[in-house]
């Protein structure tokens, strides 16, 4: 029954929807080539790398707004699910100490994080702004 309703649907000269509903509803692309995973990175890449807005890719790579966002947030789904075990986790004792020596090593001892610069007097900032952030 399942089969019948989802041909009635969609696949029948009178169907319930549109080929665009049957598009959108299922992201597949009905008699349309679609861009090449090729065009896909570099619009993501660009986007990544430049800061470039989605609506300029339109005009430099023919893609729309809509499909470069989409591309971005699948490139960076992707390299997410391929590096999270080895990049995105906690690091484990003997890369903790690693940190903590470089830390060291640098002038920073025992820190691991990020700084906070809040506290420190900038010699070569700007006079208007050194009262505001060299914490005093």
């Amino acid at each position: 029954m399942s089969h019948a309703n989802l041909m009635n649907n969609y696949f029948n000269p009178n169907s319930v929807y549109t080929e665009e509903d049957f598009r959108r509803r299922l992201r597949i692309r009905t008699g349309r080539p679609g861009f090449s995973p090729h065009q896909k990175v570099t619009v993501a890449l660009r986007m990544m790398a430049y800061g470039s807005p989605a609506d300029l890719m339109d005009e430099t790579h023919g893609i729309s707004e809509s499909t470069c966002l989409d591309t971005l947030q699948q490139f960076c789904d992707t390299i997410v699910q391929v590096h999270k075990d080895e990049y995105l986790r906690e690091p484990n004792q003997e890369e903790l100490n690693q940190l903590l020596r470089k830390a060291e090593d640098r002038g920073f001892p025992g820190m691991i994080g990020s700084l906070d610069c809040m506290h420190w007097d900038w010699k070569n900032c700007p006079t208007g702004w050194q009262e505001g952030f060299s914490g005093r």
